[in-house]
């Protein structure tokens, strides 16, 4: 973060409101100012240069990749806290007219399935990044892994190269609780992560890649919230108006798969899920879907 956007934020002078006059501890303080820099980092991510700009959409759509991230609710509550302190602090000081967090959400409100995509918007997503980019093919490598093995944002993002079989066709993944899975992948997904190591990936790499398959354009492993910012931008380019993140990227490759007529079972152990009720919450499939089945396989359909 640049010193320009953390003055255009107000955050020192938010630490010492929190210090001085909230009377907040070390720690309340610290965790606050933790969670305004990962705000900044993210109006950053989407161009924003000013806390004036931001709007009521904008933090849904923050909270909402941090929900992606994997942060657990309480987290996120205390980060919604945090913004809601901050925006009072920014009005008493007559730094903003309007408090964009007034209505924001909590996590016990949200729904818990994300939209799935069609295969046809699935392939418009894989096509969106611009291979003539200079990380045109890093940002395809990871959609088709994202799509084609179904792996969350934390897996993405820790893939090290050691973990790519390509010549398998398997990519092999370190899920929650360190649990490891070996997942197929198709000859698409190979074929572009094939092109992105001998290419992007190669002048990249200066030596801080810590062996990781995503770099970020300073050669360094690429975070969680470049990977969703990364999705964003490829749906934006796409056309999609769905909410999509790389969560709906895994969403869909279940969804797809079972649309297909895969075993439940055999899902399950490619999304890494230890419980089979887990992978159940992945047939979700919308009814018309049902309703063609019904009608082609059914005597009396």
């Amino acid at each position: 973060m640049s010193e320009a956007l953390a003055r255009a934020f107000s955050l020192e002078g938010f630490r010492d409101y929190l210090r001085l006059e909230a009377g907040n501890s070390a720690n309340t303080v610290d965790n606050y100012l933790r969670d305004l820099h990962r705000l900044v980092r993210y109006a950053e991510l989407v161009r924003i240069a000013d806390p004036n700009v931001v709007t009521p959409k904008h933090l849904r759509d923050f909270i909402y990749s941090l929900k992606d991230l994997g942060l657990s609710p309480a987290t996120i509550r205390r980060q919604i806290s945090a913004i809601r302190t901050y925006y009072g602090f920014l009005l008493g000081e007559g730094l903003v007219q309007d408090d964009p967090s007034d209505r924001l959400e909590t996590p016990k409100r949200w729904r818990t399935l994300p939209e799935v995509l069609s295969v046809k918007e699935t392939e418009a997503l894989l096509g969106a990044p611009g291979i003539d980019e200079r990380l045109g093919w890093r940002d395809r490598a990871l959609l088709e892994l994202g799509y084609g093995a179904g792996l969350r944002v934390s897996e993405l993002c820790g893939l090290s190269l050691v973990d790519l079989l390509l010549g398998e066709g398997l990519v092999r993944v370190f899920g929650k609780g360190g649990k490891e899975r070996l997942v197929p992948i198709g000859r698409k997904v190979v074929g572009a992560v094939s092109v992105y190591l001998n290419t992007a990936r190669a002048e990249l790499d200066r030596g801080g890649a810590a062996g990781r398959v995503l770099l970020n354009a300073r050669g360094t492993p690429l975070s969680r919230i470049g990977a969703w910012g990364i999705v964003k931008r490829a749906a934006t380019r796409a056309g999609i108006k769905k909410r999509v993140t790389p969560h709906t990227l895994r969403h869909s490759f279940a969804t797809h798969l079972l649309e297909g007529g895969a075993d439940l079972r055999a899902v399950q152990e490619m999304l890494g899920h230890a419980d089979l009720s887990t992978t159940q919450i992945y047939t979700h499939v919308d009814r018309e879907y049902l309703r063609e089945v019904h009608r082609k396989f059914h005597p009396r359909g």
